[in-house]
């Protein structure tokens, strides 16, 4: 696979480098789900930050191949991740720019191409990946507020905005809870083609709407009723649910059907 020459390349070019502590690789490599489709998650470590120089950033990257596009990952929260493309193959590729203090704070354990003294290697060892989970009180804070606001979008006829904060909702809401539902880790609505049962990605489908009212209200009540459904069987005694907010938006819809 192009991925794993790419990271090979990269390894035969870094590792003579002093600036360069260790180079590892996460994300798809490390459950062998790479396919042509993947880009390629790799973590590169330096004894100096480079992180907050862009230009030291593409100095690192533009050895490792033929590069077309490259910017840094603000849009996803990561200003350390440098996102690249490169050709002659085209490949997605995005490199992490961590110091040995940052590489201890990790969502997934990597596998290390380069490690120079066994440095990562014993940060490995000594500390735990610790992927994040949704906070589900910050959810219930949110969620009938969230419902409100698209009802306001389809009453006023702003039919995009509330398709729109549909794809926000499974990407922040109903995603994460139906993979922790299936016993898998919270990553969005990535691969729930794959990854959830039959009956419950039916049931994340019936949240996208046609562009009419009728399927967005529709739509809306399929969101309402499954977040109610994944609430019962998710949340723990502790989580206040705002039955006074629930009560008035869900008198509200029918106002707005």
């Amino acid at each position: 696979m192009i991925q794993q020459h790419f990271a090979q390349h990269a390894t035969e070019i870094l590792k003579n480098d002093e600036s360069v502590i260790g180079l590892a690789v996460g994300g798809s490599w490390l459950s062998n789900e790479i396919d042509r489709y993947s880009d390629l998650d790799l973590i590169l470590v330096t004894k100096e930050k480079v992180s907050a120089d862009q230009s030291k950033m593409l100095q690192y990257a533009n050895q490792l191949g033929e590069m077309i596009s490259a910017f840094t990952g603000e849009h996803v929260g990561e200003p350390r991740v440098l996102i690249c493309l490169y050709d002659n193959p085209l490949l997605h590729v995005d490199i992490k720019f961590l110091t040995p203090d940052e590489f201890a704070s990790r969502v997934e354990n990597p596998v290390l191409l380069i490690d120079r003294d066994n440095q990562l290697k014993l940060i490995l060892d000594q500390t735990e990946a610790q992927f994040p989970y949704p906070d589900y009180q910050w959810i219930e804070d949110r969620f009938w507020t969230w419902m409100h606001y698209t009802m306001l979008k389809i009453g006023r006829g702003e039919y995009l905005e509330a398709f729109d904060f549909f794809g926000f909702l499974r990407m922040i809401v109903f995603g994460p809870l139906l993979h922790i539902k299936n016993n898998n880790l919270p990553r969005g609505v990535r691969k729930v083609e794959t990854q959830l049962h039959t009956k419950d990605f039916n049931l994340l489908k019936s949240t996208i709407a046609d562009y009419n009212r009728a399927s967005l209200i529709g739509s809306l009540e399929n969101a309402i009723e499954l977040y109610k459904n994944l609430r019962k069987e998710l949340y723990a005694y502790d989580i206040k649910q705002n039955d006074k907010a629930e009560a008035a938006v869900m008198k509200y819809l029918t106002t707005i059907k």
